[in-house]
């Protein structure tokens, strides 16, 4: 029942976007789909079907325009979320069992759909895996926006009434609502249902618009008009807060604002220790889009470009001339600083459809990434091609992913140097000393670390698969996700030998996967002698904010406690206990 809110009431949810926002509450109430079945006669079946199959292109150009707005407005790793979306419009089981529907049951396009849809949302919701329940909600999306086509209806929330500043309050935000939302307008959200994996919450952040999710209820005992304060630190919803807790989120507030403006200063500066050790801190990418994210924060260049997003939803592979032109375009406009370009790494958790790869029953120990491409010898000679005329800028350097022995390597290099004689004979120009790496993501390739760096002029280590493979533990599996640690005794030695053998052939090894970008584990990497960290855009001001706080000796003693650690949950303490020390201001965002 609305409206039983009188005085100060607090609500707990799920943190999942951070900051501090209070405002007047705008509450979004579900609308029902009038959704009847109707009969129909034989001859309507066929218009029946074709009126349907015009829905999912009229939606699917509607995703397309919603992804490039996003593109535009955010970065391309956001605009990648509405591949899901376009990959179930592909679906072709689902799309058969609504024709099946119709057929069978002579029956209208928007019933058919409607009950189809909602049996695979049903077995999605049922599952015990976090990251698949949430993507429930990523095809009701979609089944909404199909059922408006087929009904011929408008978006169920029109938000451009709104003239002035607000707190959204609703069951829950579609991701494609989410990416529209007008930051002028709307100063945070709470939902009833969602969690931290939803393409919701990963929106949210990436707007830095406050987010509340899981508040179960709010929506039905909120009235738009109510004043609410919504804190995105702690998952906190205030109604009607009192003068004294208004106070208290002043004094965050402050702190918030005190912080972002340490920020912005390092975000010219290099990310250099208290005693003058200097870490090369760059950026990951997945295409030119977030080139302006990376000048944004300060970061020193791309140390991860992610080629494969240029191949994902595509009818056909990107050509040499077309990834030119996007490679060309990251190198130009980051000069002087270097961009490396992994190349493609297909497989595992991402596919392009246009490849038509079979399905496999473990796709991360199966047909992936170097894998791959050494299988597809012109799709992968293209993409060295049109890197390597890339190099001509003169910032370009470039790795292979999943390396997992010597064989590979001599192959990819045999590859290379075969489209460098052709560049020749064309009288095409690139750069004659290209630097070459190799991504350290498999235990295999950490053993024989010291016989590839022979043959290469860096390491990156890609902590994710790293730790992934080296503890058989997946993170998007609930029940095996709490053995996913970073600071496992293993995962930290399995680095130092990978820094060691680097130093000792002269080359340098960076880390391009998430605990690169964490500021509590930052510092245990420089301590372990890493010289190079990658990280997303918008947590490399954090990141350097610690190392320009740091000194390389203290560093160097916290990874020697760990080295020597049994625990991976001490370790982490540790760093936790280090970290804030050093940067108090990085961890004072609790209310």
């Amino acid at each position: 029942m609305a409206g039983l809110v009188k005085g100060e009431k607090f609500y707990r949810g799920i943190a999942v976007s951070a900051g501090v926002c209070r405002s007047k509450v705008v509450v979004l109430h579900r609308s029902r789909r009038a959704i009847i079945k109707r009969d129909l006669p034989p001859e309507s079946v066929a218009p029946e079907i074709k009126r349907f199959e015009h829905a999912l292109v009229r939606t699917r150009q509607q995703i397309t325009e919603v992804q490039r707005r996003v593109a535009d407005t955010m970065s391309s790793s956001e605009a990648d979320i509405f591949d899901a979306h376009l990959l179930m419009l592909e679906d072709r089981v689902l799309i058969e069992e609504v024709i099946k529907i119709i057929h069978e049951q002579r029956t209208n396009a928007d019933y058919a759909f409607h009950t189809a849809a909602d049996r695979y949302i049903a077995v999605l919701e049922a599952v015990e895996d976090e990251y698949l329940r949430e993507r429930a909600a990523d095809l009701r999306d979609l089944s909404g926006r199909v059922l408006d086509n087929l009904l011929e209806v408008k978006d169920q929330f029109n938000l451009r009434h709104l003239t002035e500043p607000c707190i959204l309050v609703a069951h829950d935000l579609s991701p494609s609502m989410t990416a529209q939302l007008d930051r002028k307008f709307v100063l945070g959200f709470v939902t009833d249902i969602g969690g931290k994996t939803s393409h919701t919450a990963i929106l949210a952040r990436s707007l830095d618009i406050p987010a509340v999710v899981g508040a179960q209820g709010i929506s039905e005992e909120l009235e738009t008009g109510d004043y609410a304060l919504l804190d995105g630190y702690n998952g906190t919803v205030v109604v009607n807060p009192t003068d004294q807790t208004l106070f208290e989120y002043g004094q965050l507030a402050k702190i918030k604002a005190s912080l972002d403006e340490k920020l912005r200063e390092v975000q010219s500066q290099s990310a250099v220790t208290l005693d003058g050790r200097t870490i090369h801190l760059s950026a990951n990418i997945e295409d030119q889009h977030d080139v302006k994210a990376v000048l944004a924060h300060g970061a020193e260049g791309v140390g991860l470009f992610r080629t494969e997003f240029l191949f994902i939803n595509r009818e056909h592979p990107p050509t040499e001339e077309e990834q030119l032109q996007v490679y060309r375009e990251v190198a130009a406009a980051l000069k002087p600083h270097s961009v490396i370009i992994r190349t493609l790494d297909l497989g595992g958790d991402k596919f392009a459809s246009h490849l038509q790869l079979a399905r496999e029953m473990n796709p991360f120990l199966g047909w992936r990434a170097i894998r791959f491409c050494l299988a597809q010898p012109e799709l992968f000679r293209a993409q060295l091609r049109a890197i390597l005329r890339a190099s001509a800028e003169g910032n370009v350097k470039m790795m292979y992913p999943m390396i997992s022995g010597l064989d590979e390597l001599i192959q990819a290099n045999t590859l290379v140097e075969k489209c460098k004689v052709e560049l020749r004979a064309e009288n095409i120009p690139f750069a004659e000393n290209l630097e070459i790496g190799a991504m350290i993501e498999i235990p295999s390739a950490v053993l024989i670390a010291d016989t590839l760096a022979k043959r290469v002029k860096f390491f990156s280590i890609g902590s994710n698969d790293l730790i992934q493979y080296t503890l058989a533990a997946d993170r998007t599996n609930e029940k095996v996700s709490h053995l996913y640690e970073p600071t496992h005794p293993a995962i930290l030695r399995l680095i130092k030998m990978t820094v060691d053998a680097a130093h000792a052939n002269g080359i340098w090894v960076g880390v391009c996967g998430e605990i690169a970008g964490d500021a509590i584990l930052a510092p245990l990497l420089v301590g372990l002698g890493v010289d190079e960290l990658s990280a997303a855009p918008a947590v490399i001001d954090q990141v350097k904010y610690i190392i320009r706080r740091i000194k390389l000796t203290e560093a160097r003693q916290l990874a020697e406690t760990a080295l020597t650690s049994e625990s991976p949950t001490e370790i982490f303490a540790r760093c936790i206990e280090f970290a804030r020390q050093t940067a108090p201001s990085l961890f004072e965002n609790k209310a």
